[in-house]
C-alpha cells in the first residue's frame, strides 16, 4: 500500500499487523503498555526525564516526576484507537511537521523493543512499516470510527460488546471513562452531535448491518 503524503491538520487512518499476523498483545500487561505508548510517544521531544502512568482511579494518565517535569507538545491528535490481539487501528491528525511518521516510527521501535525483552524474541514484531491511508470526506468521520470501534466484535448486534471492551476509545466517546487522555475527541463528537448521538448511531449501525459503512469506507480499512 503506498503510503499518502502526510500534512499537518489532515487525518489518516493508520493500522498494522504482527508479523506472519502473529499476536502483538498476549495479555492485560502488553495492551496497558501499548496505550500507555500512545501517550508517551506522543510529543516533539523524546522521553527521558519523566515517566507517565495511568491511574486507575481516575483513568487518566499522569506524569511521575523523576528529574523534572516538561510539558508534552504533542505531535498528532490521537481521534481514535482500537488494540485486537494481532493487530491495532488508529486515526490519527498530524498537528506538527512529520508528525505522523515520527510518531509511528517511535510507537513502533518502542513497543517492539518492550514486546522483545519481555518474551526473549528478537526481530521484527510488525508486518513492515505501518499502513496509512487519507481521509478526506465527512462520509469517511462518520463511518470509519464505527468500523475501527466495532473491530473486536464484528457482527455484533449489542452496542454492550462495545463497551465492555476496554481496549479501545469507544467507551470515552460515550461518556463512560476509560483512557480519556489518550484520545482528542471533539472533532468527531462535533461531526455526531455529542456523545448521546455518538452512541445512537452506533446502535443504529449494529441494528442495520454494516453494508452502508462497508460501501463508504471501501479501500480504507486492513482487509
Amino acid at each position: 500500500m503506498k503510503k499518502p503524503i502526510f500534512a499537518d491538520g489532515q487525518i489518516y487512518h493508520v493500522f498494522n499487523r504482527g508479523v506472519e499476523k502473529r499476536d502483538i498483545f498476549i495479555d492485560d500487561k502488553d495492551y496497558l503498555r501499548f496505550i500507555h505508548s500512545l501517550y508517551e510517544f506522543n510529543d516533539v521531544k523524546p522521553v527521558k526525564n519523566f515517566h507517565y502512568f495511568f491511574n486507575h482511579k481516575t483513568g487518566n494518565v499522569e506524569a511521575r516526576k523523576l528529574f523534572g517535569y516538561e510539558e508534552k507538545e504533542p505531535i498528532v491528535e490521537i481521534l481514535v484507537f482500537t488494540l485486537m490481539p494481532n493487530h491495532y487501528h488508529l486515526m490519527l491528525r498530524q498537528i506538527k511537521d512529520d508528525g505522523t511518521v515520527k510518531f509511528m516510527q517511535k510507537l513502533g521501535t518502542g513497543y517492539t523493543m518492550y514486546f522483545n525483552k519481555r518474551y526473549s524474541r528478537a526481530g521484527s514484531l510488525f508486518q513492515g512499516r505501518f499502513k496509512a491511508v487519507h481521509l478526506t470526506r465527512e462520509e469517511h468521520f462518520i463511518h470509519l470510527p464505527h468500523y475501527i470501534h466495532s473491530n473486536p466484535y464484528r457482527g455484533s448486534t449489542s452496542i454492550y460488546d462495545l463497551v465492555k471492551y476496554r481496549w479501545s476509545s469507544y467507551p470515552d466517546y460515550i461518556g463512560k471513562k476509560n483512557f480519556p487522555s489518550v484520545t482528542q475527541r471533539d472533532f468527531l463528537l462535533d461531526i455526531f452531535g455529542g456523545e448521546k448521538q455518538f452512541k445512537i448511531y452506533t446502535q443504529d449501525r449494529l441494528s442495520h448491518g454494516d453494508d452502508l459503512m462497508a460501501q463508504n469506507i471501501e479501500g480504507f480499512t486492513l482487509e
